[in-house]
């Protein structure tokens, strides 16, 4: 019997990155998943974003390991998408008893250059985002007197970041969303905590070099600063933080703000 045998998880951002590392971990734990993605190019950032490919191909790789799928695509700034990928949900597992909130987007801008959309759309998709779908989970776990909330944060969720005032904002909010949250829900024997990875190995990496006329690496290099001799850790790596505070071994972690910085916030 796995760690998550009998659970189901509800993973946002979830067609490949950290999402896709972190619904796999589970599943093999025993979980069954949903995996809810925006599977479509945005207008901002101008990079690629998780397809509907990847879902189908993370449903295949689920099922294959013995655990059941839902995928449901939509955008974690729609509400009404936000509320049928959960009704699915609560339709095919009768249960959400771990959400992670990991969908989010990253690019560079100087406060003196940003537009409005710029700003609106990384404040919507990573901190309103996360409030739309956790006050549409939040009443089930409730119910069932039960549920972890894992937010994923960022390093500069904890610090502040050259050229990113729109996403440190952002990610700060949610840490502080996080602690709140987890003042009103801990009656309800609900956790809520942040995890806070230093730059990660994802397709974004790409993206972002190219909206900076650069290479991946030196995206890394210069955003992260990183102690370990590392440029970037890898999605398997924030799976596992993700699998450990979901799990009992961190029953008494609420309000919890956990670091996978590589020694970053060393300094």
């Amino acid at each position: 019997m796995g760690e998550f045998s009998g659970k189901t998880a509800f993973i946002t951002g979830a067609a490949h990155g950290q999402g896709r590392a972190t619904a796999l971990l589970l599943a093999k734990q025993g979980a069954d998943i949903t995996a809810f993605d925006v599977a479509k190019k945005l207008g901002y950032p101008r990079y690629e974003f998780g397809t509907g490919a990847e879902l189908e191909s993370l449903k295949g790789e689920i099922e294959a390991l013995g655990r059941r799928a839902v995928i449901a695509s939509g955008d974690v700034r729609e509400d009404a998408a936000v509320r049928k990928a959960v009704e699915e949900t609560m339709a095919a597992f009768g249960k959400i008893d771990i959400l992670f909130n990991n969908a989010g987007i990253c690019a560079y801008a100087s406060v003196d250059s940003m537009t409005d959309d710029e700003w609106n759309a990384m404040i919507d998709i990573n901190l309103k985002g996360p409030f739309n779908v956790t006050r549409r989970v939040v009443p089930y776990m409730i119910r069932a007197k039960s549920g972890v909330i894992v937010n994923n944060s960022s390093t500069m969720g904890l610090r502040g970041g050259n050229r990113l005032s729109h996403y440190t904002a952002s990610k700060w909010g949610l840490t502080g969303l996080t602690k709140a949250w987890a003042i009103e829900l801990a009656p309800h024997n609900i956790r809520v905590v942040s995890i806070h990875p230093t730059g990660v190995n994802t397709p974004m990496n790409d993206g972002l070099a190219a909206m900076e006329g650069t290479t991946p690496i030196e995206i890394a290099e210069r955003s992260a600063g990183n102690l370990l001799p590392v440029p970037w850790i890898e999605p398997e790596d924030v799976a596992n933080l993700v699998a450990y505070v979901a799990s009992d071994k961190a029953r008494y972690a609420t309000g919890s703000q956990f670091v996978l910085d590589a020694g970053l916030l060393c300094v």
